[in-house]
């Protein structure tokens, strides 16, 4: 069987299809039964990849939609000076890296969640984000500056509910005691900055080595040209 043709009958499966429509609805019941739900998205199977990867590209895709027609009362922003994509990359990179962090840190302390697990979790638990921010779009450019409590209620509303969510996800993943799910969250976000700073320096290195081989390389060229 051809390439295409597995990509064609993958796309037209309806069962496919019905099982990521199921598990994303499932989303749901976790941000408003987070220990049960957690406890059922990985133990009893009750999500998947596609589902939390659309969560994700949702929720990047809402910071886009939110930079551009969020009113201007609400969220100023310089449009000349924003980059798209580093808003995205802004919120992608920090959280590929806390899925790390937490599952490497985790693996050292007896979690029970695999890289999988985590990254699933951690996916469903930003659910609200896009659940609050869409509707808070639209909102913010029917509302007058005085009404901008409830704006900035929400708001703040659907950055701490994932960040609850998270918490509680990390718990229920990993089988820990509140206690020491706060102390691994604590640790894996230090283990961020670690795993930043080594991929700048990573970076960094690799950035003066191609100008130390492009210099020498000019030094070469003007001598013998």
């Amino acid at each position: 069987m051809s390439t295409k043709w597995k990509l064609f009958s993958s796309v037209s499966d309806k069962k496919a299809w019905k099982n990521f429509g199921k598990t994303l609805k499932f989303s749901t019941y976790c941000i408003f039964h987070p220990f049960d739900g957690f406890w059922d998205l990985t133990r009893e199977k009750r999500g998947s990849m596609g589902a939390a990867t659309f969560i994700l590209v949702l929720t990047l895709i809402t910071r886009v939609l939110s930079i551009q027609n969020t009113n201007f009362q609400f969220h100023k922003v310089n449009f000349e000076r924003v980059n798209i994509f580093t808003e995205i990359l802004g919120i992608l990179v920090p959280f590929l890296i806390w899925v790390v962090a937490n599952w490497a840190l985790t693996t050292l302390f007896d979690g029970k969640g695999n890289l999988k697990n985590v990254y699933m979790g951690s996916c469903y638990a930003i659910t609200p984000y896009p659940l609050l921010q869409i509707p808070l779009i639209f909102l913010s450019n029917f509302i007058t500056e005085d009404e901008g409590t409830f704006y900035y209620f929400f708001d703040y509303l659907s950055l701490v509910w994932c960040v609850i969510l998270i918490i509680c996800a990390m718990m229920q993943i990993h089988d820990y005691t509140m206690g020491k799910t706060l102390l691994s969250t604590i640790f894996s976000i230090f283990g961020m900055a670690i795993i930043i700073f080594i991929l700048l320096l990573f970076f960094s290195l690799i950035g003066d080595g191609i100008s130390y081989f492009y210099s020498l390389y000019k030094e070469i060229a003007f001598r013998l040209y």
